[in-house]
């Protein structure tokens, strides 16, 4: 089992210690993985910090490739919308698409991957 951790873990990890222990633990057993996407999210704040170390750090965690399906995306979008999930922006989309073709469970508290796991069907946990 592989761990995508989203970016709302990764700022509340690094701000305020929050989810250590289960992050923590992940880490610990090299579940974790990320992708291009949580990075281009998390690394420019971290540059403005000169947290090089945590830069070098986040980058070698092992990186699932982005295949975007556009009408995938499209399709889980008009999934939401019919179900009644409004304001699910494309990034968290891409996200839950490139957890579920990778098979990996998403690490979040994005509430709208909790509204939408059902819907699209994959794993996660807060």
């Amino acid at each position: 089992m592989s761990v995508l951790v989203d970016t709302s873990i990764w700022v509340e990890y690094l701000r305020s210690g929050n989810f250590s222990e289960k992050l923590d633990f992940f880490i610990d057993e090299n579940l974790i993985v990320t992708n291009d996407l949580i990075l281009a999210e998390l690394v420019p704040f971290l540059k403005v910090r000169n947290q090089k170390k945590l830069i070098s750090l986040l980058r070698n965690i092992r990186r699932l490739d982005l295949f975007i399906d556009w009408n995938q995306i499209i399709d889980y979008q008009y999934k939401c919308l019919k179900n009644g999930i409004n304001g699910v922006g494309i990034p968290d989309l891409i996200i839950a698409q490139n957890a579920i073709q990778n098979e990996c469970e998403l690490f979040s508290q994005d509430n709208h991957f909790f509204l939408m796991r059902d819907i699209l069907n994959f794993n996660i946990q807060r």
